[in-house]
């Protein structure tokens, strides 16, 4: 690697390595003229870029930690997945332009400009010295004079139509909704509304790079782009599945498993998303990729009719053979809601421990706080001294004692100095300092692990934080029954039901938990007659546990 010490240096670097080109002010503005760089840096530059390497890039890699690349998504594709993605675009044709979105140091417009050496290339990306990164290698190529790089927003670049056919390659930045702007949502909202297409504000911002292509892309492009592969199986998600089928023309998903870990600096999940604008194949192609020495140009694969992919919630699932549910099993949300713990904001403020004042007991809430909670409950939460306690305060103090009120406001005042009324969830509420709790769920859930979720029996009456979920009854049972679906769930369902991430970390949302097929009322009833009986029979439990309107 070069020895550049800081961005100010790398950026005077590749400045002169861009030669006479001209400038955004954006970019100007990052080169300082109190910084130099000797003729033995450029040369050296000079040299990794002809052999092929993208060192300005790596450099730049290297002076950002992981945190500060985060928040706008600038995760750089491995060379192996770049190249396969050219290679797999030229099968199909020549295009007349090349856009990459999100373009970073220029890794697939560098790559597509050596392979389609008449082709228009537009890049953009949001980070100033990204871009200059990219007129640097491009100057050393010598494809500048083809080459049209902004720094700006791909839903904002303006993309003129052509004669000819445009292709539309890389890897939209993976930035989650909570980093995107109110104004952005809207835009997403709004231009899904415009296709046909309902979208949640949820989605991050691989899904707007799509939604972006949807609209701008006419009838015979093509692209290929790599993203995380939550899209797949999440809610918000849907919106990219429904556009593969309608218009963007999906033709194929090249799916990374969890632990292949495709980039080399984030632990995230890919998939190759493959499409041909306007002109859906008859079958989606899937493939499951142990990692990068798998890509085969993107080819090979198993095929999928699309009203199978249609009627799939998941598409991760698309890589196993169909299995037909049993016709006497419902999906559990029609018999149980499911709902994700409280937010807190800041568990250090809001778990019992730190604070050192005394609180009535009333406010003090015995809650699951970690998964280990679950993990170890074998199958029945039994003591609630095993558990933390949760600082759960009124949001009014009409109703409060003098005492209570002091020792409240003594709370809050300590709260505030660690910061707790300035968090994201704080700001939303009026009393920052109140956790909105429902009741105790009769069934709690473990929420994301590397193994099947526990399904455990709250006998407690515990409360849950995000870190779980709890299972509402939506018609009245018995706590036999209750017993019953905790044990077939927990002897039935299976970590590959879930959305796993990169490393194997598997996550169940609320909707997932709801999907899974169990046993209508009297059929557990049946299969729990069989078993032995549960911690909860054998204390002698019995009542009816009424439906919930949480």
């Amino acid at each position: 690697m070069l020895e550049i010490r800081t961005e100010a240096e790398l950026a005077l670097l590749a400045r002169a390595l861009a030669g006479k080109q001209v400038l955004s002010a954006a970019e100007r503005k990052i080169v300082r003229p109190d910084v130099t760089v000797d003729s033995r840096q450029v040369r050296a530059a000079q040299d990794l870029i002809l052999a092929g390497e993208d060192p300005l890039g790596d450099c730049l890699l290297a002076l950002r930690s992981p945190e500060a690349r985060r928040t706008v998504g600038a995760v750089y594709t491995p060379r192996a997945i770049v190249e396969a993605m050219v290679r797999w675009a030229a099968s199909k044709g020549k295009p007349a332009r090349i856009v990459d979105a999100g373009c970073g140091s220029g890794r697939f417009t560098v790559a597509a400009a050596k392979v389609f050496a008449k082709a228009r290339l537009i890049a953009c990306d949001v980070d100033p010295l990204a871009v200059l990164i990219l007129r640097a290698n491009a100057a050393v190529l010598q494809f500048a004079h083809r080459l049209e790089a902004r720094v700006t927003e791909y839903r904002s670049l303006d993309i003129p139509q052509i004669e000819g056919r445009t292709l539309y390659i890389g890897n939209p930045p993976y930035v989650r909704h909570h980093e995107i702007s109110a104004d952005a949502k809207e835009w997403f909202a709004n231009t899904a509304g415009k296709l046909g297409f309902s979208a949640s504000k949820l989605a991050g911002l691989h899904v707007h790079f799509f939604l972006r292509t949807r609209e701008i892309a006419k009838r015979g492009d093509w692209g290929a782009y790599i993203t995380a592969a939550e899209w797949m199986d999440v809610n918000y998600g849907s919106v990219v599945r429904k556009m593969l089928s309608d218009g963007l023309g999906g033709s194929a998903l090249h799916i990374f498993k969890p632990e292949g870990l495709p980039f080399d600096d984030a632990m995230t999940t890919g998939v190759i998303t493959t499409f041909k604008v306007g002109k859906r194949p008859k079958q989606l192609t899937v493939r499951e990729l142990e990692n990068s020495e798998d890509l085969n140009d993107l080819k090979g694969g198993r095929r999928i009719s699309w009203a199978d992919a249609e009627d799939c919630d998941r598409w991760s699932n698309l890589t196993r053979s169909r299995v037909r549910a049993p016709k006497e099993l419902v999906p559990l949300g029609q018999l149980f809601r499911v709902h994700r713990g409280a937010v807190t904001g800041a568990n250090d403020v809001f778990i019992e421990g730190e604070f050192r004042g005394r609180l009535p007991e009333q406010f003090l809430v015995p809650a699951v706080t970690k998964a280990k909670d679950l993990f170890e409950a074998s199958g029945a939460l039994i003591d609630a001294k095993s558990l933390r306690r949760l600082i759960a305060l009124p949001a009014d103090a009409d109703s409060l004692t003098a005492d209570e009120c002091a020792a409240v406001e003594e709370f809050k005042k300590w709260a505030r100095e660690q910061g707790a009324h300035q968090t994201y969830t704080a700001k939303s509420k009026k009393a920052w300092w109140s956790i909105s709790l429902r009741e105790p769920a009769p069934i709690l859930c473990t929420y994301m692990a590397r193994k099947a979720p526990a399904f455990v029996r709250n006998l407690v009456g515990a409360r849950h934080i995000n870190i779980a979920h709890g299972l509402y009854p939506r018609v009245p049972m018995t706590a036999v029954d209750l017993d019953a679906y905790a044990i077939f769930l927990r002897e039935n369902v299976c970590k590959s039901e879930g959305r796993t991430y990169a490393g194997g970390l598997t996550k169940f949302e609320p909707k997932e938990i709801e999907r899974l097929l169990v046993p209508a009322v009297d059929a557990v009833r049946k299969a729990a007659a069989l078993k032995e009986p549960s911690r909860t029979q054998l204390d002698g439990a019995s009542g009816v546990v009424p439906a919930s309107q949480a």
